[in-house]
């Protein structure tokens, strides 16, 4: 499996579970597939988009 059918598959479980990935997901996978970024890249960005931050974390409990 190549990069780009390992990405299409991927992206096909992400739709198959009803979700859509974003446009600015879509566009990271578009960049990795052309060699521009790598996943570690991708991984790095979805951390630290998701990622709850301690302190805030800290400020409800």
């Amino acid at each position: 499996m190549d990069k780009n059918q390992a990405w299409d598959y991927a992206i096909g479980i992400i739709k198959v579970d009803g979700l859509e990935p974003s446009p600015d997901f879509l566009e990271l996978v578009e960049k990795e597939k052309r060699g521009e970024i790598t996943r570690d890249d991708i991984k790095k960005y979805l951390d630290k988009k998701y990622m709850i931050k301690e302190d805030r974390h800290k400020d409800h409990a």
